[in-house]
């Protein structure tokens, strides 16, 4: 039954992906034209309705897709790629690719949700929650984008959206900004959301599952001994009882100070995922801000591939030692700041990200 629906949701995402492939394609004979000039890190954003896509390119090459199909439980920035076009989130289940894990299908791209408001959960929400459950689930919709914009190496995207319940019924609007910046090895995304409690008060329960997460590719996945199911070339799913660790490259370090599975549950101003993907060097770091509430926030950064900000769930990552049930009054709101690099070609020094994360943070 799940590799059904797996098959049918891949169905109704296809459309999406040939269209996908088509702009890639594009992409790739644009730089194949300009190969012998100079990059200029030109970001332009270019919205395709039909789609339900914003595209965000660098010099006419894809680097993320703000993506909000019928199909998702909510919107998503998939894929996202490095300077040089090396795509760094897994592919499943939109784009599967041999190798992958298939486990928790709510894991798209980059995403922004919680696990527990007003009761319901917006975290795990996907096509696998059967129908008669779907009332315990939340999903967030795209309502309007507000303004597309770009100039030189920065482009933004101002959207709102609505968490809803099952019937319809909007609890949070979110306001939200994109940041799009380039460099010669440095892609980087900015979100700044603000989520304003509608139709009456609007509780987020200590819940270890939040906020802002990526999902990565297998090659950036710390090296595993369990056995797992992956699918191969075709898409079909396979049972693997032995991991092939081969190319398996990851590493988390926090500013704490920890490393690897040790970074999780752990407070921390930034975390960086390294590793390497056929060669190519890849740091993605994940920046927490000091205005955030519960600052400075717990990392929910799973070995598998799962890297995650939760400033809201305290309790399981601090095993009973905090909680922090936070509400949002009838109309209040609140703001959340945070910021990915994806640097490509070269190894970062910590200090180097420590300079990075003060200079954000101050503007």
């Amino acid at each position: 039954m799940q590799l059904k629906k797996s098959i049918q949701f891949a169905g109704l995402v296809s459309g999406f992906l040939i269209l996908n492939a088509c702009n890639s394609g594009n992409s790739q004979n644009q730089e194949t034209t300009n190969e012998m000039e100079k990059s200029s890190n030109t970001v332009q954003l270019v919205q395709d309705e039909a789609a339900q896509k914003v595209d965000v390119l660098v010099d006419g090459a894809l680097f993320t897709s703000f993506i909000y199909p019928d199909t998702l439980d909510k919107p998503v920035l998939f894929p996202i790629n490095t300077s040089k076009g090396t795509t760094i989130t897994r592919g499943w289940p939109l784009a599967p690719r041999p190798g992958e894990r298939f486990d928790h299908p709510h894991h798209i791209g980059l995403w922004f949700n919680y696990g527990d408001v007003n009761g319901l959960d917006f975290w795990n929400n996907s096509y696998a929650i059967p129908e008669e459950k779907k009332s315990d689930y939340g999903h967030i919709t795209l309502e309007k984008i507000n303004s597309i914009s770009s100039s030189g190496n920065t482009g933004k995207l101002e959207v709102i959206q609505e968490w809803k319940n099952e019937a319809g019924l909007t609890l949070l609007e979110e306001k939200t900004t994109f940041i799009f910046e380039a460099t010669d090895d440095t892609r980087t995304i900015e979100r700044i959301a603000t989520l304003t409690a509608i139709n009456g008060p609007v509780s987020f329960t200590d819940n270890k599952e939040g906020m802002i997460a990526i999902r990565v590719a297998r090659q950036l996945e710390h090296p595993s001994t369990k056995p797992e199911l992956f699918t191969d070339a075709s898409g079909k799913i396979t049972d693997v009882p032995t991991m092939n660790n081969e190319g398996i490259t990851g590493m988390y370090t926090s500013s704490n100070g920890k490393k690897g599975d040790d970074v999780w549950g752990t407070r921390g101003d930034w975390v960086e995922l390294a590793g390497s993907i056929e060669g190519e060097p890849i740091s993605v770091i994940l920046y927490d801000h000091p205005e955030n509430v519960g600052y400075p926030t717990y990392w929910h950064a799973r070995g598998y591939g799962l890297f995650a900000a939760n400033p809201l769930g305290q309790k399981a990552m601090s095993e009973g030692k905090e909680e922090l049930n936070y509400q949002l009054k009838d109309g209040e709101s609140m703001t959340f700041k945070f910021k990915v690099d994806v640097v490509s070609g070269k190894s970062i020094e910590e200090g180097q990200i420590v300079e990075y994360f003060n200079s954000w943070k101050t503007n």
